[in-house]
């Protein structure tokens, strides 16, 4: 049997070959974190159980689809025998619970909610996807915000979850404005009888690497070189970044670039890492960075902090 690291890896690197543009073994170790020997065993393998494998003029490789087969579900054998490695060797694994979830949506398999999101969670989720699927009104009861530190009932009307479950997507009625609540901070779900009337304004948008929503249409542009410790506890941190991450062999350096929805985590590991990583861009970000750094050192007299390079 496969072990918890290569089914996900297998997992992970189907994705990152269905998607265009086509990618070098290179990169493919650099976002899988493994060697390009590791790569080309992985591809082997693909091959033998029978995807068809593309190798371009620049040898970067990727997946041919065939679009008359995109709509075909898992049978329910393949299903479960997935479902069951997923959770008996990869039981612990932050990819194991999307995974799970596109199992559940192509085949005809059952998954019970428990072994999507934590149990205590289980039936608020239940709820508010029978909201979802009857379009139907939702009173999110005593929901603790972060932001006003205070409990409140909140009427939405549920949009989408995002793929590890922690957060559902929702048109909040009284402020007319889509938002994002944690499932941890829901009190309980009360299905009204409701059918949605702010249909034309939901909208989802996915949370950028750093776990941040913005449904403002405003992103922020970050450009970062980093040193290889920067670089590897960055990816540690933050493992979505990995994509966003293009390797310098010549000066033995990362370079980061991505746009985000929020500075804050940026800002933050910038600043625990001032002599190792170089601020490239952008000019807005740069500024922000310096009118927060001099805003600290006014407020905590912090005579070391000097600021960024760049």
């Amino acid at each position: 049997m496969l072990n918890q690291h290569k089914i996900l890896r297998v997992f992970k690197l189907i994705s990152l070959l269905k998607k265009a543009p086509a990618k070098s073994t290179r990169t493919l170790a650099m976002m899988l974190d493994i060697t390009e020997r590791s790569v080309y065993r992985y591809i082997d393998l693909m091959a033998e159980i029978g995807f068809d494998i593309k190798k371009d003029k620049n040898n970067k490789y990727s997946i041919s689809i065939d679009d008359d087969g995109a709509d075909e579900y898992f049978t329910l054998e393949e299903a479960t025998l997935i479902k069951e490695l997923l959770l008996s060797t990869a039981k612990n694994s932050a990819l194991k619970d999307g995974i799970l979830k596109k199992i559940f949506i192509k085949s005809e398999i059952d998954l019970e909610a428990n072994h999507i999101i934590n149990a205590n969670n289980s039936k608020l989720v239940a709820q508010l996807n029978e909201a979802i699927a009857k379009k139907k009104q939702v009173e999110l009861q005593k929901y603790f915000s972060a932001n006003s530190n205070n409990i409140s009932n909140r009427i939405i009307e549920p949009i989408k979850f995002t793929n590890n479950y922690q957060m559902l997507c929702a048109y909040e009625i009284a402020s007319k404005k889509n938002k994002f609540f944690t499932i941890e901070r829901i009190g309980s779900v009360m299905v009204t009888d409701k059918n949605f009337e702010y249909l034309h304004a939901h909208r989802f948008e996915h949370p950028d690497p750093f776990g941040f929503v913005n449904l403002d249409d405003q992103k922020l542009k970050v450009d970062l070189l980093l040193s290889l410790r920067a670089f590897v506890i960055l990816k540690q941190e933050y493992p979505m970044v990995i994509p966003y991450i293009k390797l310098d062999n010549k000066n033995k350096t990362y370079r980061l670039t991505l746009e985000v929805n929020n500075l804050k985590p940026v800002t933050r590991f910038v600043l625990g890492f001032l002599d190792e990583i170089t601020v490239l861009g952008s000019d807005d970000f740069i500024a922000h960075l310096k009118t927060f750094v001099g805003q600290l050192y006014e407020k905590n007299k912090m005579a070391g902090l000097k600021g960024t390079k760049g």
